[in-house]
């Protein structure tokens, strides 16, 4: 258990440096001349940074010791954050965040070396606890960099991060145990491998429900502090930062999802979750005029994102046990590119339509996610191991 907890905590760390931006896209974007239709950038270059990182570095926790990676790529992440605090202009800062984002896919090798040391029968509960770090990393993020925001500027926060993970990359090195290979695989091998994942229908379909859901979710986290800031709530970053906290409620709230997912419901839980997905954008789209009907459709919906996202693993890692690291790596291409779309198309639609044109993009990619789902359904019971059409989809 202490070793998922450890893993929980890398993957927060890691994936807390891609989104810390998100909270203070205003501030960041004002002090290095970026203009507001342009600041979802700041946020998508890390994203674009992380999908390199899932096609390059991911695959070789599949003939690597996973710890040692792990250790190195927290090590990178703590650069890139270094690099970003300390940019005096706009380009330094798309670098850093860049490098930052590429190896934050640290996260990937944490999911699927969890995967690897737990029976098949745990293998849903143990996604379900690491996967939670990456959910309190992107929505605590929000929590803390609104805060320390405040009171010491955007900078601070990837100060903050920066140093986390340094000292974790030793923690790992030093706290999780080896994960020594044979070498018998090659990279080439295992990049053939990723790339003929794309042609498999279970891996398409789970990808594809990942980009809708991922992109859905990137539409409200990274446009929503625009409204917030703006007539007639005015609130400052630290307050917005609070939002989090909804978010993260809803998300622990799926925890449960990996055990669902060991008993064979995977494909149920997904379809219930994506129902939810659209229904929380109607609450969502009121932001105009009501804060509450907000915290309730930020729950519901980082709630439906937690759900589908743990069931997709548990499928993907089960289906193909042999290259857990390559299908979780290809899986997240479609989740870095869902995410990037999102972070860029929200804040373009709100300076053309208001609120308005991202709530209608929020629920409109929800919609296709539950189109994807409804085309490949899964009955009661999936059965392990087979990429079937039918079984594990």
């Amino acid at each position: 258990m202490r070793t998922r907890l450890l893993l929980a905590v890398v993957c927060g760390v890691a994936v807390a440096a891609v989104y810390a931006g998100q909270t203070v896209l205003g501030p960041m974007g004002r002090e290095l001349g970026v203009s507001r239709d342009s600041v979802g950038w700041l946020v998508a270059v890390g994203q674009l940074g992380y999908l390199a990182g899932l096609v390059l570095l991911v695959p070789l926790g599949d003939m690597l010791d996973r710890r040692r990676l792990i250790a190195a790529h927290l090590g990178l992440v703590a650069a890139g954050l270094a690099i970003t605090a300390a940019a005096p202009v706009a380009w330094q800062a798309f670098a850093g965040l860049a490098v930052a984002g590429a190896f934050a896919v640290v996260v990937q090798t944490a999911v699927a070396y969890a995967a690897a040391l737990s029976p098949p029968g745990e293998r849903g509960r143990a996604l379900g606890v690491v996967t939670s770090g990456v959910v309190v990393g992107i929505l605590g993020a929000r929590v803390v960099t609104g805060g320390l925001a405040d009171l010491w500027g955007w900078r601070s926060s990837y100060v903050a991060l920066a140093i986390l993970a340094a000292f974790l990359s030793v923690l790992s090195l030093v706290a999780l145990p080896a994960d020594v290979r044979t070498g018998a695989k090659r990279y080439g091998q295992v990049i053939r491998s990723l790339g003929g994942l794309f042609v498999q229908p279970t891996f398409l379909s789970r990808g594809l429900i990942a980009f809708f859901l991922f992109a859905s979710f990137g539409t409200l986290w990274s446009g929503m502090a625009l409204p917030l800031a703006a007539e007639p709530w005015h609130l400052s970053e630290a307050q917005i930062g609070l939002f989090g906290i909804a978010g993260l409620a809803g998300a622990l709230g799926a925890a449960r999802s990996g055990r669902w997912g060991d008993a064979g419901y995977a494909g149920r839980v997904t379809g219930v979750a994506l129902a939810l997905l659209l229904f929380s954008w109607l609450a969502i789209g009121q932001l105009d005029w009501s804060l509450p009907l907000l915290i309730v459709g930020v729950i519901v919906l980082d709630f439906a994102v937690q759900a589908v996202h743990v069931s997709n693993q548990h499928v993907l890692t089960t289906t193909y046990a042999d290259r857990t690291s390559s299908a979780i790596g290809g899986y997240m291409v479609f989740y870095s590119l869902g995410s990037a779309f999102g972070a860029t198309a929200t804040t373009a639609l709100f300076d053309v339509a208001g609120w308005t044109g991202p709530a209608i993009l929020g629920a409109v990619l929800a919609l296709g996610a539950l189109a994807v789902w409804s085309f490949r359904r899964t009955p009661r019971k999936s059965l392990p191991c087979q990429d079937s059409p039918v079984r594990t989809t």
